[in-house]
């Protein structure tokens, strides 16, 4: 048996400040060796997404107790049988999207939405149906099959993507989850082609990705919305060509200034009234991308009529439509010829021992990406 400190949340809360109620309180976690197909990973970096916020507050139910962190990059010690293409001192960028490789997902190249993987994740297990955490002998669910709020992690060879030493665990982290969703969405979700317009709508960690996907792509013009001063102007060092502040006339003026709406709008706030702005600011005939998680009991409405009329297409994206063992390295790439600067995204560096500190931030809109080291 291995053991190692962990971030252990038993119960949701919405109580704040989470300095106070402390939801996660860091436990000695016992962890089973890695089985077939699995390795044991010393976790160098994590960041906090707002997706963990979520699984504290509850808005995404998980089983509980749960050892959360989904984004993060760290260095095999161990692995187990039948593990290929790994070896003990790789650095790996961990994924929170298994892929089996096997069902009609993962055959038709959409590896993003495995169905077994995300079954696993969905019921708080590795890719092969077990958990290998447990405290005092109660077992510990894993969150998106990382559980990467820790000193290490077991998790499936489907989740690693090998990297090359010299990358900065602290940059290797952010490739995990801020750049997949929000530059993926822009690139293979939004499918957007030089020249054309992007209105990216909520400027958090995956929104501030997405103004990087967006400059990538050769975005013509890049609106940034929010409604919070100084993440607009993080839009503006980004890359954004012009910021609107969120509220009922932010997509009456991206209309004006482009005469008719933009060509692709991205929703990366997960609320109600950002994908509202995204729709109403997107052109007859153009793309809304949809990527952030509200609650699933949050309702909209849709004209149907002024919807068929509009020919906008609604699409749904999930990790950005990545193929992380193609995706991951390419970012990386672009990252060291400078052209994809994510190190932007970082704005605190902490220990894991203050994760409490690092939810509260993020609860309070302070934050992109923040980075735990245990």
């Amino acid at each position: 048996m291995i053991e190692f400190k962990a971030a252990v949340l038993d119960s949701c809360t919405t109580q704040r400040p989470f300095t106070d109620s402390t939801p996660l309180t860091m436990e000695t976690v016992t962890a089973q060796p890695p089985s077939t197909k699995e390795a044991l990973v010393a976790i160098n970096a994590a960041s906090l997404c707002r997706s963990d916020l979520s699984v504290i507050t509850g808005v995404r139910a998980w089983p509980m107790p749960i050892v959360p962190g989904h984004e993060a990059s760290g260095t095999i010690i161990e692995t187990g049988k039948g593990v290929e293409g790994f070896s003990t001192g790789d650095q790996v960028v961990l994924v929170y999207q298994p892929q089996c490789g096997k069902c009609s997902c993962c055959n038709a190249g959409d590896v993003h939405l495995c169905e077994p993987g995300l079954a696993a994740n969905r019921a708080g297990t590795l890719l092969g149906g077990e958990s290998r955490l447990s405290v005092n002998g109660e077992k510990i669910h894993h969150h998106m099959g990382l559980s990467a709020f820790a000193e290490m992690a077991v998790v499936s060879e489907h989740s690693m993507v090998k990297v090359n030493r010299d990358l900065a665990p602290e940059i290797a982290a952010l490739f995990g989850c801020a750049v997949m969703c929000g530059a993926g969405s822009v690139i293979h979700t939004g499918n957007v082609k030089a020249g054309e317009s992007v209105a990216i709508v909520g400027i958090g960690g995956v929104g501030a990705s997405a103004i990087l996907g967006a400059r990538l792509a050769g975005a013509s013009r890049i609106f940034a919305v929010d409604s919070d001063q100084n993440k607009r102007d993080t839009a503006l060092a980004l890359g954004a060509t012009d910021v609107i502040e969120a509220g009922p006339d932010a997509a009456g003026q991206i209309i004006e200034e482009t005469a008719g709406g933009v060509d692709c709008a991205v929703e990366s706030a997960g609320m109600h009234d950002a994908f509202q702005t995204a729709y109403d600011c997107t052109k007859r005939g153009g793309r809304v991308v949809n990527l952030g998680l509200v609650s699933p009991a949050t309702p909209y409405s849709l004209d149907l009529a002024a919807h068929v009329t509009g020919a906008k297409s609604i699409i749904g994206s999930y990790m950005g439509g990545c193929n992380p063992q193609i995706d991951i390295p390419r970012f990386v790439d672009l990252y060291k010829q400078g052209r994809f600067p994510v190190d932007q995204l970082i704005t605190h560096r902490m220990p894991l021992d203050d994760i409490n500190l690092a939810l509260e931030r993020m609860a309070a809109s302070q934050a992109l990406r923040q980075i735990l080291t245990p």
